[in-house]
């Protein structure tokens, strides 16, 4: 029989025990990690180079041999700090066309950051218990999809929160604190 939960709090019916080492910590001591690939845009590549790229995938994929999930994620952009620059580069600035050029920056910076803007992070995930073939696993994606030219690295702390974030907040955002305390 299906055990009911009466809690309100997410965080009471996850079965997550904790987040560390770009581990998530199931509360059935399984662990759920992976990696994350670096985004490539295959698509400005002529048609040989991409036809390559998607062989190359293909291949990878039928060579897993473990259960695995493919993952997109949304982060927000944030460039306070790059616009805080371009403030400032803007009051040093005398020559009027310079001026305009950097306006027109600021204004489509701020249009990102008015328009909620994301970036969007992709990731292999997979449930293992033994570190060492924890381990392995993750070497052996790194390496595949290194062979497909493309770059890859463990998932890390911050990368497995967005992640938990983006599926129990339906990927927006929340402003007032963490959704899972761990």
């Amino acid at each position: 029989m299906a055990k009911k939960m009466s809690s309100k709090y997410t965080e009471d019916w996850i079965p997550v025990s904790g987040i560390n080492n770009g581990v998530i910590i199931l509360e059935n001591k399984l662990n759920v990690t992976g990696v994350k690939i670096m985004p490539r845009n295959i698509f400005i590549l002529d048609e040989q180079s991409q036809a390559n790229v998607l062989t190359g995938l293909k291949n990878f994929y039928n060579q897993i041999d473990f259960e695995f999930w493919l993952i997109c994620a949304d982060r927000p952009v944030d460039i306070t700090v790059y616009l805080s620059q371009l403030q400032l580069l803007y009051n040093q600035t005398q020559a009027p066309a310079i001026r305009k050029l950097i306006m027109e920056d600021i204004n489509k910076g701020n249009g990102f950051m008015n328009n909620n803007v994301v970036d969007t992070e992709y990731y292999i995930l997979f449930k293992e218990k033994n570190p060492d073939l924890m381990q392995k696993k993750i070497r052996l994606l790194i390496n595949g999809l290194s062979g497909c030219g493309l770059v890859a690295s463990q998932t890390t702390n911050e990368d497995l929160r967005v992640i938990l974030d983006n599926f129990l907040n339906g990927g927006v955002t929340t402003e007032f604190g963490t959704v899972v305390a761990l």
